[in-house]
Formats: C-alpha cells, sequence, structure tokens
C-alpha cells in the first residue's frame, strides 16, 4: 500500500505547488484577476495532464482481455497520479468556489476518487481504471473551450472548430467509452466482488447520466443557441 500511497500524496502536493504558481502568475498579469483562473478549475487549465495514452492497450494486448489483474508497468503508478489530482481539483473547489457551482464536479470527483482508490489499494481493477482515464483525451477540448470562453473568443473560427472536435470526441471518449465499461461490468458481474461490482455499477449509474447531460448542455450551447 506505500507507494501507491505516496503517489497519491506526491501527486496532490505537486498539483497544489502548480496550482498556487500558476495562479500567482495569472494575477499578476496586467488586467487579469484570480477569478479568472478559478474559472478553469486550476490544473485542469492544464489538460490530458493525467490521461493515459491509447498506446497502452495497443502494446499490451491482454488488458483489454483481463481488467483485474493485468496491467502495464507503470499503469498502478498513473492511476495514483490521477487520485492525487482529483483530491487537489476537489480540495481546490471546495475552498474557491461555492457550491452551487460546483456541486456536480465535486460529486463527479467523489465517485471518481473512491473508484480509483479502490484500484490503488488493492492493486486490482487498474485496466479498468485506465478505461476509466479514457475519457480524459476529451477534457483537452472542453478545457479549451473554456479558456475560449473566458478570452470572448467565442465568434472565432478557433471556437467553432474547437466546438466539433469537443463533441466528436466526447462521444468517442466519454459516451462510447462509459457504455462499453458499463457493458464489461454487466457481462464480468459473477467475476467481481459484491462490493466492488455494487462500487462499480454506482459510479456508472451517476457518471453516464451526468455525462449525457453535460452533452445536451454543450450541443445546446454551442449548436443550437
Amino acid at each position: 500500500f506505500g507507494p501507491g500511497l505516496l503517489l497519491v500524496a506526491g501527486s496532490f502536493a505537486a498539483f497544489r505547488l502548480l496550482n498556487r504558481g500558476l495562479e500567482r502568475l495569472v494575477s499578476a498579469a496586467p488586467g487579469r484577476h484570480q477569478g479568472h483562473w478559478k474559472g478553469i478549475g486550476g490544473p485542469e487549465a492544464l489538460p490530458g495532464t493525467h490521461s493515459p495514452s491509447p498506446c497502452r492497450f495497443c502494446l499490451h494486448p491482454g488488458l483489454s482481455e483481463d481488467l483485474v489483474g493485468t496491467h502495464p508497468p507503470g499503469a498502478h503508478s498513473l492511476v495514483a497520479v490521477s487520485v492525487g489530482y482529483f483530491l487537489e481539483d476537489f480540495v481546490d473547489m471546495l475552498c474557491n468556489q461555492k457550491l452551487h457551482q460546483s456541486w456536480e464536479l465535486l460529486f463527479h470527483h467523489s465517485v471518481v476518487i473512491v473508484c480509483f482508490g479502490i484500484a490503488v489499494l488493492l492493486h486490482q481493477y487498474v485496466g479498468f481504471a485506465l478505461v476509466a482515464l479514457l475519457v480524459e483525451i476529451n477534457s483537452i477540448f472542453l478545457h479549451l473551450r473554456q479558456i475560449l470562453l473566458m478570452a470572448n473568443l467565442v465568434h472565432t473560427t478557433c471556437y467553432r472548430l474547437n466546438s466539433i472536435i469537443n463533441l466528436g470526441t466526447y462521444v468517442v471518449f466519454r459516451i462510447t467509452t462509459l457504455a462499453w465499461m458499463t457493458r464489461w461490468l454487466f457481462l464480468n458481474r459473477e467475476n467481481v466482488p459484491p462490493a466492488t461490482y455494487a462500487v462499480g455499477t454506482v459510479g456508472m449509474a451517476i457518471m453516464t447520466p451526468m455525462n449525457i447531460i453535460l452533452f445536451y448542455r454543450l450541443l445546446r450551447s454551442d449548436f443550437f443557441k
């Protein structure tokens, strides 16, 4: 348990320091205020910092066949670092945003922290956590959209192009991935301990509707406004 928990703590501290440094950098810029930075959730402004490479699934074919006990070198560390990131972002939102503004993300992060935490502590389901991290590839374009909004660049070609890519990657890496994970849980329910299966099922039951609702909001905002 030690190395995993140390990685979580180290990741939390590193993202915390990075967040503080970026806050000072932005607040010191002419005409900028701290509130501008908080609007994109601190370290989330660096998209893809906790996203896995899809190449892992190509280089390790056994991973797609066994998501419980099989994982490539470094995968456990990646999941542990991701837990630290989500913990830092959770604390950041609690300290700097009102509850009615961030309750959905806080709820989202709580589910991720619990599910990924189980993988880190048990050294199992790391492959399943890697599949879940694929959804963060879409975060690159989701956060870029937020940055463009804050820069008042809505009526630009860059924003329109990013909106199209954002929705495309949203369908591929979020909705499709969550659907595949739900199917995997259903097909492997007899091979997963009841407690772990319950946590995974509840997590999917929470995350899937949240992502569908967000997709509808993005579609309505960027294409049917």
